[in-house]
């Protein structure tokens, strides 16, 4: 890392195991994707702030070469083991990790490059963990349940529109994330 990282404590004590905590997820991440340039990490206390209920908020953003960033901000909503702050570092820096391997696709040329994410809707899903979506552009793209973001692969029905991240795999084109669209996001 070109710059050492800054890590800022906000509503809640910067304690030495915490901060160790987050100096040990910022050289795994380094290690795994030796090019980062410059690194930030906030710890957000639960505070007196009571809409969140107690939860801790990280967010880690990560410069990387030719200016391309990454920011991981927030957290899957109203998860109770956010509560905990190691539980909600570790989540933070796993999902970092998923958006540096999305981006290490994307510069090695593996993840197809489009004006924004494809869009696509849910075709069929499968008891074993995975499933379908027939892409805008009229292609099937395979997906498996630890793609979906936030863990939402339980809630996904046939018919959802969702946003997706493209990658060729051993048997063709498959999604490394699907995120799902609310009710109002699409216009069309």
């Amino acid at each position: 890392m070109e710059t050492l990282p800054q890590i800022d404590f906000i509503d809640c004590e910067p304690s030495v195991p915490l901060r160790k905590h987050v100096e040990n997820g910022v050289a795994m991440l380094e290690s795994r994707f030796g090019r980062i340039t410059a690194c930030r990490v906030v710890v957000r206390g639960p505070g007196s702030r009571h809409h969140t209920g107690g939860l801790y908020e990280i967010a880690i953003h990560l410069s990387l070469p030719d200016g391309r960033l990454v920011n991981i901000k927030r957290a899957p909503p109203e998860d109770e083991r956010l509560s905990r702050p190691i539980f909600a570092i570790d989540d933070a820096f796993k999902r970092a990790r998923r958006a540096l391997q999305d981006q290490a696709r994307r510069i090695q040329g593996k993840i197809k490059a489009h004006e924004g994410q494809p869009l696509g809707t849910v075709r069929n899903l499968s008891k074993d963990g995975f499933g379908f979506i027939d892409s805008d552009d009229g292609r099937e793209i395979y997906f498996h349940a630890n793609s979906v973001l936030n863990g939402g692969f339980a809630e996904l029905k046939p018919g959802d529109r969702v946003m997706f991240a493209e990658e060729v795999g051993e048997k063709g084109p498959q999604a490394s994330t699907v995120r799902t669209l609310g009710k109002h996001s699409l216009r069309l």
